[in-house]
């Protein structure tokens, strides 16, 4: 069921107190150098407005985030905490990287083993190499036919953490960029049958539990944090996010607390940090009525484009499959292997017919993300300018999978993320890498799925995989070389 909006949530301290300071005239004698917009550059002026530049102010604004306590900061970051059942949450101005950057700090301090999820976001292994923690991974289900990773099953995880007993927390995604939810509640109770909490990468469902029509809330359904990246569907402003702890988690807030203190910026936007009390009001207030709106509308474009030849679309018929325990019904994602293309061809076509951009384009499919409060004709038109940019450009035949499953790949760890990482490292032709330790962390998108990181051994089947996903038109994401000429390794005798 949707969450009821607590006491107080009409209300945005922290935007409303930045637009008093902001709007009242006062003279400023402190950063930012624009000083509230007079002194930019006319064409910053233009883009912006006065009114976003007058509300650029620094930390330390007396009745902002200085005064007596509950300071208006303060009192917003317990209201989004209220509204997402969390014990504590902390608005993040560097993104969902941000907040694994500090739970990594706070969980996995130098040789502490954690077990995460082998497509992780990068900025886990960030994290490690800041931290010093030793990973062990736990394989996502892979579909071989779509060519994309799924989550993770309890049974997975529970070998896992037999193989990896020392693990003091767990790390897993939910749900996927393509909107399938894992089988959170059951993974939590696997997790905390072996004394490690367990943290969500939850960036794509910061809407989740406010519809019951869309699955429910990590926290609620038993995990110890959260990572919610609130600009990607909620409509906070890009960059901006939070990280949310339970209540009665397994999780030290104080520890996470200092490790945000470390990773943040002593300047963070004022302008993130409104967009993040406001998204939160809205989708306290009126989330489930927008989300109605949308996903109605959501439903309607899918029968229109499930009617063009060639094309189907991933829903709620793949929830029971193994790693899906949910869907988000604000993800379209069209398998377009019928059409003969590629979606990377039907996502050119979109963009140079239409001047449609979409999320994500795969070998097989297409991936569009719809916000809370999606506007209705854009996907009216959507469908219509879909179907005919099919009709022009399909051909006769389908699409073949990409390539091997990268999850059948073996990974040898040699030395910990942060020494191969931090070690003093050269750039050799890929083939003189063979048998030498990667300072990098290299993931073919799609599908995803990292191949290589920090610490683990090059192998020849590694390369020849990285090699065909190139080939196939995947970009390389992490690599120094996106080319993949060269690859950065351990220096010898380092």
């Amino acid at each position: 069921m949707s969450a009821r909006p607590p006491a107080a949530q009409p209300t945005a301290p922290y935007l409303e107190a930045v637009t008093a300071y902001g709007f009242r005239g006062s003279m400023r004698f402190h950063v930012p150098g624009h000083k509230g917009g007079e002194g930019a550059d006319p064409g910053l002026r233009t883009a912006l407005g006065d009114r976003a530049l007058l509300l650029d102010v620094p930390l330390d604004i007396e009745g902002i985030d200085v005064g007596p306590s509950p300071t208006p900061y303060e009192r917003a970051e317990a209201l989004a905490a209220k509204a997402y059942g969390a014990e504590r949450t902390w608005f993040l101005t560097n993104g969902a990287t941000q907040g694994n950057h500090a739970l990594c700090l706070a969980l996995a301090s130098q040789g502490t083993r954690v077990l995460l999820q082998r497509n992780s976001h990068a900025s886990l292994i960030d994290g490690l190499v800041l931290s010093g923690g030793s990973p062990s991974f736990v394989a996502p289900i892979y579909d071989d036919e779509l060519g994309m990773a799924h989550g993770v099953t309890p049974d997975a995880l529970r070998d896992a953490l037999v193989r990896a007993p020392e693990a003091r927390a767990v790390f897993i995604t939910s749900p996927t960029y393509y909107g399938m939810a894992a089988d959170v509640e059951a993974c939590a109770e696997v997790a905390h049958r072996a004394d490690a909490p367990l943290i969500v990468d939850n960036a794509w469902g910061s809407h989740f539990g406010f519809h019951n029509k869309l699955p429910q809330s990590p926290l609620r359904l038993g995990a110890d944090a959260m990572i919610a990246s609130t600009h990607k569907i909620v409509g906070s402003l890009t960059q901006s996010a939070m990280l949310l702890v339970a209540y009665g988690s397994r999780v030290d807030t104080d520890a996470v607390g200092r490790a945000v203190r470390l990773v943040r910026s002593t300047s963070p936007s004022s302008l993130l940090m409104a967009s993040l009390d406001a998204a939160r009001r809205q989708l306290a207030l009126h989330g489930e009525a927008l989300l109605d709106r949308t996903i109605e509308a959501a439903a309607r474009a899918r029968e229109a484009i499930v009617a063009v030849p060639g094309c189907s679309v991933l829903g709620e018929d793949f929830v029971g499959r193994p790693g899906i325990a949910g869907w988000d019904p604000l993800r379209i994602v069209i398998d377009v292997r019928g059409t003969g293309c590629t979606g990377y061809e039907v996502a050119a076509a979109l963009r140079a017919s239409y001047d449609i951009y979409v999320e994500l384009a795969t070998h097989a499919t297409l991936v569009l993300v719809l916000g809370l409060g999606q506007p209705v004709e854009a996907l009216e038109r959507l469908a219509h300018d879909f179907a005919e940019t099919v009709k022009r450009i399909s051909r006769a035949g389908e699409r073949p999978p990409i390539t091997r499953p990268p999850l059948s790949l073996e990974h040898e760890t040699v030395v910990s993320p942060r020494e191969a990482f931090l070690g003093r490292s050269e750039a050799v032709p890929v083939q003189q890498a063979i048998g030498r330790i990667s300072c990098e962390s290299i993931a073919g998108y799609p599908p995803g799925v990292p191949s290589l990181l920090p610490g683990e051994r090059v192998t020849g089947e590694v390369v020849a995989y990285l090699r065909e996903l190139t080939a196939a038109g995947a970009r390389l994401h992490g690599a120094a070389d996106p080319t993949f000429a060269t690859v950065r390794v351990l220096a010898e005798g380092a």
